[in-house]
C-alpha cells in the first residue's frame, strides 16, 4: 500500500479517482487536495482541469496529462506505479461520476486486483447555479433536476432524448452540448415555451468565467455572439425566474421534529 511521504498516515487505496471541481482550485475537497499533495503519480485531464489544482504536488511527483493518452496508456501508467508501490491520483474535472468515463478504468483495475477509491467533487452544474446565484429546486417551480446531454459522438438512448426529457418541464442541466445550441433549443421547444429562461455558463468558477442569460427564443443568438463553443453548462427552467413559493422548512406555521409550529 502507498504511504504518505513525510508522515505516518497510511493510504487505504493505491489509486484515487479525484473530482477536481469545476475550475477554482479552492473548490476541490480537502481530502482530494491532501491526496494530490502526497501522491507519487498524478494523471490529470489536462484539457479540462485547472493546472492550479495540482500545483501543490510534490516536486518529484510524476505528472501525466491524460488528454493525449488512451485508456490503455492510462492503465499502463497506473499498473507500473502500483508495481513500484506508489500512490496514484487520477484527477478528473468536476465530479468523476458525471461524464467522467471512470467506470471502464475501475473495471480494469478490478481485473488487476488493484484497490481504488473515488473522491467526489463539485460538478459544473452546481458551480453554474452558484455563479448565477440561483436555486435549482424552487418550491412549486421544480423539484427535479435532469442532468443530460445532446447526442454527439457518444450516443444517447432514444428514451433519453432532449425532446423526451423536455416533456417533464423540470430544471435541466445540459452538459457537453453548447456547440449544438441551435439543436438543443429546437429539441427543448417541443415542450418548453420560447419564453423559458436559459442560462449558459462557460468555465464556471474560473477567473475567465462567462455568463449568458436569455430565453429559448434568443439564447442561441446570444451564445453565438459571445463566441461560446465549449466548456459550458446550459441551464434551463423557471428556477431562473423570480416567482416561487416559500419553503415549508422555515415556515413558522410548519412543525417538524426540531421545531414546533408558532401560532
Amino acid at each position: 500500500m502507498g504511504r504518505r511521504k513525510g508522515g505516518s498516515n497510511v493510504f487505504k487505496s493505491n489509486v484515487y479517482f479525484i473530482g477536481a471541481g469545476p475550475g477554482d482550485p479552492k473548490l476541490i475537497t480537502l481530502k482530494g487536495h491532501e491526496i494530490i499533495k502526497s501522491a507519487d503519480v498524478i494523471i490529470y485531464a489536462g484539457s479540462l482541469v485547472n493546472p492550479e489544482v495540482i500545483g501543490h504536488r510534490k516536486e518529484d511527483a510524476l505528472v501525466y496529462n491524460s488528454a493525449s493518452m488512451t485508456l490503455k496508456e492510462v492503465l499502463e501508467v497506473m499498473k507500473e506505479a502500483i508495481d513500484k508501490g506508489l500512490t496514484v491520483a487520477r484527477v478528473h474535472t468536476g465530479d468523476p461520476s458525471i461524464y467522467g468515463a471512470i467506470r471502464e478504468q475501475m473495471d480494469a483495475l478490478d481485473e488487476l486486483s488493484i484497490e481504488y477509491e473515488v473522491i467526489p467533487g463539485v460538478s459544473s452544474f452546481v458551480a453554474s447555479a452558484a455563479a448565477l446565484k440561483k436555486e435549482l429546486t424552487l418550491p412549486e417551480v421544480s423539484q427535479t433536476v435532469i442532468l443530460t446531454r445532446m447526442e454527439g459522438r457518444t450516443p444517447v438512448p432514444q428514451r433519453e432524448s432532449l425532446k423526451s426529457l423536455a416533456s417533464h418541464q423540470a430544471t435541466m442541466a445540459i452538459f457537453l452540448s453548447v456547440h449544438m445550441i441551435e439543436e438543443v433549443v429546437e429539441e427543448l421547444l417541443s415542450s418548453y415555451s420560447k419564453e423559458t429562461p436559459v442560462a449558459v455558463v462557460q468555465k464556471a468558477s474560473w477567473q475567465d468565467e462567462k455568463i449568458v442569460v436569455g430565453t429559448l427564443d434568443n439564447i442561441a443568438e446570444k451564445v453565438r455572439e459571445s463566441k461560446i463553443t465549449k466548456t459550458a453548462q446550459i441551464l434551463v427552467g423557471y428556477f431562473l425566474g423570480n416567482e416561487y413559493a416559500l419553503s415549508k422548512l422555515y415556515d413558522e406555521g410548519f412543525a417538524h421534529e426540531y421545531r414546533d409550529a408558532k401560532k
